[in-house]
């Protein structure tokens, strides 16, 4: 079991949180789409060679994102991972991949 943690803009949350969902992360026992979210402010400077969906290369940019965390099973990681990266409206998103215990 895995838990995966990614930050996205408010207004593709949604989008990316249903992508990675379809995957079939975010289930406990009888329960899909479980997932937590917190809410706060990303920053980012896009280098030369970036495309950035928000901003523009040289200029901190702030972003009000979510962070959102969720479990997912060892067979699906990797496509919970690659449906991420393709609903995502960013060039390079931010996200963390934790292997749990089982206790």
């Amino acid at each position: 079991m895995y838990k995966l943690a990614f930050y996205v803009p408010l207004d593709a949350a949604e989008t990316v949180k249903e992508a990675v969902f379809e995957t079939g992360a975010g289930r406990i026992g009888d329960y899909e789409a479980c997932c937590f979210e917190t809410r706060g402010h990303g920053q980012f400077r896009p280098l030369a060679g970036a495309d950035p969906h928000i901003g523009a290369v040289g200029e901190l940019e702030h972003v009000e994102e979510l962070k959102v965390e969720l479990v997912c099973e060892d067979d699906i990681i990797q496509s919970a991972l690659a449906a991420l990266k393709l609903a995502h409206p960013y060039e390079e998103p931010a996200y963390d991949v934790w292997r749990l215990e089982e206790l």
